[in-house]
């Protein structure tokens, strides 16, 4: 039945995805770099999933949070960085119809699931530093569990709506995507048909969204600063900024890129800026965090040596 309505839509078949840059003197050291990058991406998410299920002094809140973030991470880069590296070996490097749609649907599934998983972090280290005392009762597995799945329910109803909008548009002129992905705002400009529901959607939906998950943060860390002014020892300043300071630098790489990338004028010169930071938050942003949470954090180190421990043993 949704085959048969995007033949109906569209005359577009296929998509040319024109990639990062048509140089070809830059194609062979791009795919090198970022094929190191996906590389790192899959093997650092894995190895901090892996240290999480393996280690019991990591079976808590807030590791249980950052199981998922990573696990975000690492689905969420494969599905557009294997077509993009194709786009540095290939001539042309084309995506079926289909395909651009599942491949947008995935992506905006796991972008915006990760915004209310960092989210939902951000209110755990308010528990955590504010509430110590009733942590574990108001951090019950039970609550965590839903606060997941509720994550993961508002990236699908997200990604479902901006997909079905985008499956109802016509593409019969040019089929060439300014971009090495299928996202929103390049594919837009391809469509003959009126796109004044997309748009409103992506100024209302995202827009509330990214306010509601914005908001919750900025409260959240508003008390947690308000609790250590007030905290007279020089230790618990330390470790709630401790505590706090991976995921702050991981919601502002998140959050400041992905601004970057998308709230800019449509100008020929700012798509090649939106594409440079979309490389920010789609590739280096996942890359990233295993790295962040573990140099900062003395108990992923513990669980490394613990593991290496036993495999060598």
């Amino acid at each position: 039945m949704m085959q048969m309505t995007m033949e109906n839509k569209s005359s577009v078949s296929e998509f040319i995805l024109m990639g990062l840059t048509d140089q070809p003197e830059l194609q062979l050291p791009l795919f090198v770099l970022f094929l190191m990058n996906y590389t790192a991406t899959v093997m650092g998410n894995l190895t901090l999933m892996n240290l999480i299920c393996l280690n019991s002094n990591l079976h808590t809140p807030m590791y249980f949070f950052l199981f998922n973030l990573s696990f975000i991470d690492f689905c969420y880069s494969m599905v557009f960085t294997p077509k993009m590296l194709m786009s540095f070996i290939l001539e042309k490097n084309t995506i079926s119809f289909g395909g651009c749609m599942a491949q947008l649907f995935f992506f905006l599934f796991f972008v915006n699931s990760e915004s209310y998983v960092l989210t939902a972090m951000a209110y755990d280290r308010y528990v955590a530093i504010c509430k110590p005392l009733t942590y574990k009762v108001i951090m019950s597995p039970k609550i965590c569990c839903l606060l997941i799945f509720s994550s993961y329910l508002m990236g699908f109803a997200s990604a479902m709506a901006h997909t079905g909008c985008m499956i109802r548009l016509s593409f019969c002129d040019s089929n060439i995507i300014n971009h090495y992905m299928c996202d929103i705002f390049p594919l837009l400009p391809l469509s003959c048909s009126s796109t004044y529901v997309n748009e409103l959607m992506s100024s209302v939906v995202v827009g509330s969204a990214i306010i509601l998950c914005c908001l919750i943060i900025l409260i959240s860390y508003a008390m947690i600063l308000f609790n250590i002014i007030h905290m007279s020892s020089g230790k618990g300043w330390s470790k709630a900024l401790g505590t706090c300071g991976s995921h702050i630098i991981t919601v502002s790489l998140f959050y400041g890129s992905g601004l970057l990338a998308y709230v800019k004028p449509s100008s020929a010169k700012t798509v090649g800026q939106g594409k440079f930071f979309s490389v920010f938050y789609t590739l280096l942003v996942p890359m990233l965090n295993p790295l962040i949470y573990s140099l900062r954090n003395k108990d992923v180190k513990l669980a490394v040596k613990k593991t290496w421990k036993r495999i060598t043993s």
